[in-house]
């Protein structure tokens, strides 16, 4: 997109040392990433990915029979 790092660190709000550890490690804070985001896009991409799927479901009955935790065993493991 032609940004500096340094353009990129004013339009966005994130300082620069944060920036450039953000490119170097790929660590950085969830705040830092969206304001990166809003500024080169993706933002609205990221944020239906992150949408959760609906789920619906007819009764009590169906929500416990889909739960994925196995059950607690007790006694000694041989």
């Amino acid at each position: 997109m032609g940004f500096t790092q340094a353009g990129l660190s004013a339009r966005s709000g994130v300082p620069l040392g944060t920036l450039r550890k953000f490119e170097r490690t790929g660590l950085g804070s969830t705040e830092a990433l969206v304001k990166l985001l809003s500024v080169v896009g993706g933002l609205e991409a990221t944020i239906e990915a992150a949408k959760p799927e609906a789920v619906t479901f007819a009764s009590i009955d169906e929500v416990l029979k889909d739960d994925p935790r196995p059950s607690r065993k007790n006694g000694w493991r041989t």
